[in-house]
C-alpha cells in the first residue's frame, strides 16, 4: 500500500473511494450517460487547471482565473450580441468578433499578472488578487449584474451543445489543447524552462534562462485557457455572466495539487491534472445526485484539496526515506 503510494499518489485512492461512496449513494453515478456528462462538465475546469499548473510549476498561482472566466463571457457576449443586432445577417461575423474580443480581453489579464509578477516582482498572490478584484468590478460594471443576451443562436449550438460523432464539440476543444500542452512542457525548451524556474529560480538565471521571460509567459498562457474556457461556457450558457466562475480558483487550485503538481514549483505533469480535474468534477457530479447542497458542495472541494496537501508532503518524507 505504501509502495504504491509512493508510487501513483493520493488521486487514485481518492478516485476508487468517491466511486464506491457515490455508486452506493445513486444508481445512476456509474451509468454512461453520466459518465459522459460528467467528462463534458469537467472540461471546463480542465482547461483552467492547466493553465493553473503553469503558474504553479514556477512557484506561483493565479488567484484571477474566475475573474477572466466572468470579463471573458460579458465582453463576448457584450460584442456578439451587439454587431448581431446591428446586421442581423452577419452570424459568422458576430460569433468570430465576439470569440475575438473575449479572447483578447482575458488573456489581456493575464498579461498584466505577468507583468506585474515578472518585472515588477509583485507576489503573485497579491497581483493576481488584485486583478481578480479589478476585473470582477469591470465586469459588474458593464453589465449592472444582468446576464447580456442577445446572441446569435449559432454560437451556443455549435460550442455549447454541438455534437461531432457522438461528442460534444468542448470535449474536442479539450482534447486539442491537452495535447498542446502535453507537447509544450515535454517537448520544447519553454516547457523545460517552466520546471526550472519553479524548481530554483536563482540556478536557472545563472544557467542562462530568461526567467522574467518564462514568468511572463506562463501568466499570459494562464489567462488564455481561461478565456477559452470562459468562451465555453458562455456558449453553454447562451449568455453573458458576470458571476461565473467564482470558484475556479480553488477547484483549479485543487485538481493540480490533487493530480500531484508541487505548490512549490518545479513539479506536475499534464495527464495528472487533467485526472484531477475529471476527479473534481466526478465529485460535484456525485454531490448533485446525492443532493448534497451547493454550499456543503465548496466545503468538500476545499477538504480535499487540504487532504491532497497532506498527502503530498507524507509522500514527499516518503521518498526522502527510500533515498536514505
Amino acid at each position: 500500500m505504501q509502495l504504491a503510494f509512493v508510487r501513483l499518489g493520493v488521486l487514485p485512492f481518492l478516485l476508487l473511494g468517491a466511486v464506491i461512496v457515490f455508486s452506493l449513494m445513486s444508481d445512476n453515478f456509474l451509468t454512461g450517460r453520466n459518465i459522459m456528462n460528467v467528462l463534458r462538465q469537467a472540461t471546463y475546469l480542465t482547461i483552467v487547471a492547466m493553465g493553473q499548473m503553469l503558474a504553479l510549476l514556477t512557484g506561483g498561482f493565479d488567484l484571477s482565473v474566475g475573474t477572466i472566466l466572468a470579463i471573458t463571457s460579458v465582453v463576448s457576449a457584450t460584442v456578439m450580441s451587439a454587431v448581431f443586432v446591428a446586421s442581423p445577417d452577419s452570424v459568422v461575423l458576430a460569433v468570430f468578433l465576439g470569440i475575438l474580443a473575449g479572447f483578447a480581453t482575458g488573456t489581456a489579464i493575464g498579461v498584466v499578472n505577468g507583468i506585474g509578477v515578472s518585472v515588477f516582482n509583485v507576489s503573485p498572490f497579491m497581483m493576481t488578487l488584485g486583478m481578480a478584484s479589478v476585473g470582477f468590478g469591470i465586469a459588474l460594471y458593464m453589465t449592472g449584474g444582468v446576464p447580456v443576451y442577445g446572441m446569435p443562436d449559432a454560437f451556443g449550438t455549435m460550442f455549447g451543445f454541438g455534437q461531432f460523432l457522438g461528442l460534444p464539440v468542448p470535449i474536442y476543444v479539450t482534447a486539442a489543447l491537452i495535447v498542446a500542452m502535453g507537447g509544450l512542457l515535454y517537448w520544447t525548451r519553454l516547457g523545460r524552462y517552466f520546471y526550472a524556474v519553479g524548481g530554483n529560480i536563482k540556478a536557472s538565471a545563472l544557467s542562462g534562462i530568461n526567467t522574467r521571460q518564462t514568468l511572463f509567459l506562463a501568466y499570459t498562457m494562464c489567462g488564455g485557457l481561461a478565456a477559452i474556457s470562459g468562451l465555453l461556457l458562455t456558449a453553454r450558457l447562451e449568455t453573458g455572466e458576470a458571476n461565473i466562475g467564482a470558484s475556479m480558483p480553488l477547484e483549479s487550485i485543487a485538481a493540480c495539487v490533487i493530480g500531484g503538481v508541487s505548490l512549490r514549483g518545479g513539479i506536475g505533469r499534464v495527464e495528472n491534472v487533467v485526472l484531477g480535474a475529471v476527479f473534481i468534477g466526478l465529485i460535484q457530479n456525485g454531490m448533485n445526485l446525492a443532493r448534497i447542497e451547493s454550499y456543503l458542495q465548496t466545503v468538500v472541494i476545499g477538504v480535499l484539496l487540504i487532504v491532497a496537501v497532506v498527502a503530498d508532503q507524507l509522500r514527499q518524507r516518503y521518498i526522502a526515506r527510500i533515498q536514505d
